[in-house]
């Protein structure tokens, strides 16, 4: 018992270590609404998050983010295409604290096609941040990559049940 209760501290800190910014549902069928979040469930070390930084993958055809009380949002655009979502803390009050948890969130359509689309999320904290932007190449695994970015699986579209009389 005594020896399971010397590694909890240092089971904690590895998980705490290995974390990143992950989406809350993983996967999402083709040519659908999705419902973007964006989990932060640490700082940079002790430091707070003070700005998430959301590139809009290319095969994404359209993004739109959710207000979040206490942060300014910036949408960059190239056309009527959103291209990056930024969220950052108004004051100090407004910035995530380490060891607290927070989402980011954003409404996306899905690409019409199966596959893995990878989100890159930049976290910046008062000091330090976390580049998530690691996508695994060919024979590469995401748990091969040091800071990965957030996957997506695109399932095959959901057809709809014909109406019938």
């Amino acid at each position: 018992m005594n020896k399971i209760i010397a590694l909890a501290p240092l089971c904690l800190a590895f998980a705490t270590a290995q974390a990143h910014v992950t989406l809350d549902n993983p996967s999402a069928p083709a040519s659908a609404n999705y419902r973007a979040v964006f989990k932060v469930g640490h700082g940079c070390g002790t430091s707070p998050t003070r700005q998430l930084i959301v590139d809009i993958p290319a095969s994404i055809p359209s993004a739109r983010p959710m207000l979040k009380p206490g942060w300014r949002i910036d949408v960059d655009k190239t056309g009527d295409k959103v291209t990056r979502v930024t969220w950052t803390a108004r004051t100090p009050e407004d910035k995530v604290p380490d060891g607290f948890y927070d989402e980011f969130v954003l409404m996306a359509r899905t690409p019409s096609e199966p596959g893995t689309v990878y989100w890159p999320v930049v976290q910046v904290c008062d000091e330090g941040r976390g580049n998530w932007v690691d996508v695994p190449g060919p024979g590469q695994r995401l748990s091969d990559l040091k800071s990965p970015a957030a996957p997506l699986e695109i399932t095959p579209a959901i057809s709809a049940p014909a109406h019938r009389h």
